[in-house]
C-alpha cells in the first residue's frame, strides 16, 4: 500500500512497517532491494539547511591559506574582516572544486588539506616527507580522512595540530560574518525559507511511522550553539523520541569522520545497515552508508551535474532535489 507523508503506517506489534523499495522511478540511480527502515541518518548543512552558505567562504580561506601560508597572526580580527569582504567575490578554481567534491568531511580534514597544500607549494616551512604529504593531499581530494599510519615526522606533525584547528575557528569566525548570523536570524522568524523543500514534513513522516532520526554532521556540535542552535532554530526538536533523537558532530580538535560517527551510532544501538536510511548532499555520509549497506538518498539541485555524477560513482540509489518530489514520496509503503 502506497502512502504519503501525511498518512502514517499503522504498527503491528510495536514493530514499524515503514519499507522503502525501488519503483524504478528515475531518482533512482543504483538498483536496491527492498529494505525496512528503522533509523536515519541525515547530514544537516546543504540536506535539510539552507542557512550556511559556505563554499565560498571556505574556498577563499582556503585559497589564502594556498598562496600566502600561515603568518602568526592568520587568525586576527583585521584577517577575518579581509576575508568577509573577499568571500564570492571571484572565482578559485582549485579551491572552489575542492569545497563541491569534498562536502561531508569533516571541517577540520578540509582545513588540513589546505594546509598541506600550502606546504607543498612552499608556502610553509616545516621538515616533512613531501611525498608523503603528496600522497595525503590527494587522498583527503578522495574521501580519506584518517592518516595515523603514514609516519610522518613529529614537525609536520606537531604544525598541523597547532594550526589546523586556529584555521578551522578563523573559517567559522568568517561564516559567521559573511552569512551564517544573519542567516540564522531570519531563519527563526522564517525557518520554510531555509529549510530544504518538504524537510520538515519528510522528517516528521519518518518519525511519526517510528524511525528514529539522528543528525550527523562534519561540523562542531556544542549545545544551545552553532550546528545545535540552526537545527533548532529551523524547528526541528533534538532530544529522546523526538523528531532527531541526537544530533553529533565534530569538536574543535578532533577530527570525527561521518563514518566513524556512523559505526560508532550503529554498535551503539545495535543496528544492522541495511536498517537504515542515509540522508545527505556530501560524499562522506553516502560512501559511508553504501558500505553499510544502507539505502542511500543524495540530495542535490538538478544544476549540480558533476556532483550527482559523484554521487552515483560512490553508490547512492537515490537523487532528488527536495523531498517533495512525488516519485520519492512512491518509495515508501508497508
Amino acid at each position: 500500500m502506497r502512502i504519503w507523508y501525511n498518512k502514517p503506517v499503522k504498527n503491528f506489534g510495536g514493530k514499524t512497517m515503514l519499507k522503502i523499495k525501488n519503483t524504478g522511478a528515475k531518482i533512482v540511480v543504483n538498483d536496491f532491494a527492498e529494505h525496512e527502515i528503522t533509523y536515519a541518518f541525515h547530514d544537516i548543512d546543504g540536506t535539510h539547511s539552507l542557512i550556511r552558505e559556505w563554499p565560498p567562504v571556505m574556498s577563499i580561506c582556503l585559497f589564502d591559506v594556498i598562496q600566502n601560508g600561515l603568518s602568526d597572526d592568520f587568525d586576527s580580527e583585521e584577517n577575518e574582516k579581509r576575508l568577509i569582504n573577499l568571500a564570492g567575490k571571484e572565482p578559485h578554481p582549485e579551491t572552489d572544486r575542492f569545497c563541491v567534491e569534498s562536502a561531508g568531511l569533516s571541517a577540520l580534514t578540509q582545513m588540513e588539506w589546505a594546509i598541506r597544500r600550502a606546504v607543498e607549494d612552499g608556502k610553509i616551512s616545516v621538515d616533512c616527507d613531501k611525498e608523503k604529504n603528496s600522497e595525503i593531499i590527494k587522498r583527503i581530494w578522495n574521501g580519506e580522512e584518517q592518516f595515523d599510519g603514514f609516519g610522518e615526522k613529529k614537525e609536520m606533525l606537531d604544525m598541523l595540530t597547532e594550526k589546523t584547528p586556529r584555521l578551522f575557528k578563523l573559517y567559522e569566525k568568517v561564516l559567521n560574518g559573511y552569512c551564517r548570523d544573519k542567516n540564522l536570524a531570519d531563519a527563526i522568524k522564517n525557518p520554510d525559507k531555509y529549510r530544504v523543500g518538504g524537510s520538515m514534513e519528510f522528517m516528521k513522516f519518518l518519525h511519526g511511522n517510528g524511525v528514529k532520526n539522528y543528525f550527523v554532521t562534519g561540523a562542531v556540535v556544542e549545545k544551545g550553539m552553532g550546528m545545535w542552535e540552526e537545527v533548532v532554530g529551523l524547528g526541528y526538536p533534538i532530544g529522546k523520541g523526538e523528531i532527531a533523537e541526537d544530533i553529533i558532530g565534530s569538536t574543535w580538535t578532533e577530527k570525527l569522520p561521518k563514518e566513524v560517527i556512523m559505526k560508532h551510532l550503529r554498535e551503539k544501538l545495535g543496528i544492522d545497515g541495511k536498517n537504515i536510511l542515509v540522508v545527505g548532499d556530501g560524499r562522506a555520509e553516502i560512501l559511508a552508508g553504501a558500505e553499510m549497506g544502507a539505502v542511500t538518498v543524495s540530495r542535490l539541485p538538478e544544476s549540480a551535474k558533476e556532483q550527482r555524477a559523484l554521487h552515483k560513482k560512490l553508490g547512492t540509489n537515490i537523487i532528488v532535489e527536495d523531498y517533495n518530489n512525488e516519485e520519492f514520496k512512491k518509495l515508501f509503503s508497508k
